[in-house]
């Protein structure tokens, strides 16, 4: 018969091999940050900055499906539970992109774009895509900048 320390043992190998504790624990802690946030107390104003920022954030943790980490960012920042147009964003930004660059977050075009940007080029960002991680959703890896 087995111990409770090696049915939790087991619990744990399960739930961990499922990936299922990791999104567990995640939700977890945003449900008790949302219990112990007080809504009555007013969020400090946004700065334009902030409000892209956040909103970079946010569309990069979505994308990698890290949602409850975009939540508390969310209720945490005061950024506004509707997500900023993506277009809005880059046109803020001063970025154009291509089809390719479209299909992953701003976030890892920018981060492409400066990582091999050699030089200035007029002021503007022009992102060809972006290299994906491993194990994203994006149907295929996008090509990077030097594709």
């Amino acid at each position: 018969m087995a111990t409770i320390t090696e049915l939790k043992c087991a619990v744990r190998e399960t739930l961990e091999s499922r990936g299922v504790l990791s999104q567990l624990k995640a939700r977890i802690r945003a449900e008790v940050f949302s219990a112990l946030d007080d809504q009555r107390e007013p969020r400090p104003p946004l700065s334009h900055e902030n409000l892209l920022i956040n909103e970079l954030i946010r569309e990069y943790l979505e994308f990698n499906k890290y949602r409850y980490t975009a939540s508390v960012l969310t209720a945490e920042s005061g950024q506004p539970e509707v997500p900023l147009d993506r277009q809005f964003l880059a046109n803020e930004l001063k970025v154009a992109e291509d089809a390719s660059s479209k299909s992953v977050p701003l976030l890892y075009g920018l981060v492409s774009h400066f990582v091999s940007s050699s030089g200035d080029k007029g002021g503007k960002v022009f992102l060809r895509g972006a290299s994906v991680p491993a194990g994203t959703t994006a149907s295929s890896t996008v090509p990077g900048p030097d594709a």
